[in-house]
Order: structure tokens, then C-alpha cells, then sequence
């Protein structure tokens, strides 16, 4: 996602202006596209290098004993085709001019990977489940859901920002002052809700005397941290004019809380065998 992200930010998503190929003659970049088609053609090898990774994760999973792989071979499954999937959506996105949604439903099926990769993980090491009080319970639905809508607005805002890929793409005509309020409002909900569930679960880890904070306390306070530093990132971009450097860093963070809002579900209403 972030260096998806960096293609676009220094305007070389047309460094390879066409796809499969990087150019009519040549997969590969050649000297004459200069440094957008370093960047673009780099951003295009790494989906080999996931491909690779995903291929041998689900090869490891497969030659497991039975017992060990249970609910294993689907995620690992997923990530795989869905690395396709995301080859095939950028090379639409490259064909189409970079239009702003296809380049937005490319960045949030990153997103999903990122949570279908955060749901092997946990499955993985089967972190051990811990009763939490029916208020932390049911806080966990409403935290992941306005979360999405939050990330789902920002790639929105994104497609009104300046931030096109190249200079000669349009963008997707909304006002983007108005959609960055839209895109704070479940944020700030968000926020709300993390420092409420973190409250809650961290008066219980002291009322019940426990040396280490449990799993799921580890995971909200790691949410609330990352949540507020988002907070604060996009206020300070927004007022400074959304500066690509500050853009990539609310992009990394928005991929951390694709995971992090996975975690906070699966610690709190999934539990391990």
C-alpha cells in the first residue's frame, strides 16, 4: 500500500503507461521513461515478491498435518488470488487513465489482503483468549465498522486531492474540504469508541491484578495510539495543504489500522481453540 502509494504521490503512475508490457516494446523500463518508470516498473516487481511469499505460505500450510492447518489453507488461499486480483485491478487502473475509483477500490482491496493477512496471522500463533465484559464485547462491531468508514471516506478524499498520479489526470470532482470533514467524522467516532474500550479493559486488567495487560488490551491501546496519531496527521496535512510526504505517512497508517481494527475483533469476539 505504501509504495503503491509512493507511484502516486510522485506522480509516476503513468511512469509505464501501458500493462501488461511497461511499454509498447518492452516489459521492463528503459532508460529514456527517467525516474517515474523506476518507480512504477519497482512498485510492479513487488507484486512478484508477495506472489512468491503467498505461494510458499500456502505450500507450508498444505504439507501441515490436518489438525495444525484447520482454518489456515482459506486465508493463505485468498491472499494468493487476491494478489492476482490486484495485478489485474492495477493494470486496469493504468489502461484507464488512473481513474480516481479504480485507483480507490485498488487501494481498499489492499486494505482487505491486509486484514485476511492479519486473520492467518492470529490463527497462527492462536494468541490465548481472555473473558472481557459485555461492554468491551460490544464495542467491537462498532469500532471495526465506523473504522472502515473512515478509511473507505479517506480514499474518497483522496480521489479529490491533488495527488492524481500525473499531472494530466482528473479527479473525481468532489469538494475536498467538504470530504475531508466527511472523512474526520467517523474517525473521531472511532477514536471515541477505542478510548472507551480501552478504559473499560484496562479497569479491568487492574481490578483483576494482572501483572501483564492481556492480549486484547494490548491490541486497544496500540489502536488508540495509532488512531490518534492519524488524527493528528490529517489535521496537520490538511492545513498545510496535503504535502505528499505527510499524504504517505496517513496512507501507512491507514494500512496499520486495517490490521490493528482486525486484531481488535478477532482478540475480543473470536475465540481460539
Amino acid at each position: 500500500m505504501v509504495t503503491g502509494g509512493a507511484v502516486r504521490l510522485t506522480g509516476s503512475g503513468l511512469g509505464c503507461p501501458t500493462w501488461p508490457k511497461c511499454t509498447d516494446d518492452s516489459f521492463v523500463n528503459v532508460p529514456e521513461m527517467g525516474i517515474h518508470g523506476v518507480i512504477e516498473f519497482a512498485n510492479r516487481l513487488l507484486t512478484f515478491v508477495l506472489a512468491i511469499i503467498a505461494l510458499l505460505t500456502f505450500i507450508a500450510i498444505r504439507r501441515t498435518v490436518r489438525e495444525s492447518r484447520l482454518g489456515l489453507t482459506w486465508p493463505a488461499l485468498v491472499l494468493g488470488l487476491g494478489i492476482i486480483a490486484q495485478a489485474v485491478l492495477g493494470g486496469i487502473t493504468v489502461l484507464a487513465g488512473l481513474n480516481p475509483w479504480i485507483v480507490g477500490a485498488h487501494f481498499l482491496v489492499s486494505g482487505v489482503l491486509i486484514a485476511v493477512a492479519s486473520l492467518l496471522l492470529w490463527r497462527v500463533y492462536k494468541p490465548r483468549h481472555q473473558p472481557v465484559s459485555p461492554a468491551v464485547f460490544g464495542l467491537a462491531w462498532p469500532i471495526a465498522i465506523v473504522g472502515t468508514v473512515s478509511i473507505i471516506f479517506g480514499v474518497i478524499v483522496t480521489g479529490a486531492g491533488p495527488h492524481a498520479g500525473d499531472a494530466a489526470t482528473p479527479r473525481n470532482g468532489l469538494d475536498l474540504e467538504i470530504w475531508q470533514h466527511y472523512h474526520s467524522y467517523p474517525g473521531y467516532i472511532m477514536l471515541a469508541l477505542v478510548v472507551l474500550a480501552a478504559a473499560l479493559l484496562l479497569k479491568g486488567d487492574v481490578a483483576k491484578g494482572f501483572r501483564l495487560w492481556r492480549v486484547q488490551t494490548k491490541i486497544m491501546v496500540l489502536l488508540l495510539a495509532v488512531t490518534v496519531l492519524q488524527a493528528l496527521i490529517g489535521v496537520i496535512q490538511a492545513r498545510l495543504g496535503v504535502p505528499p510526504l505527510l499524504v504517505g505517512l496517513h496512507m501507512l497508517g491507514a494500512a496499520v489500522l486495517c490490521s490493528l481494527l482486525t486484531f481488535q475483533w478477532l482478540s475480543i469476539r473470536a475465540k481460539t481453540r
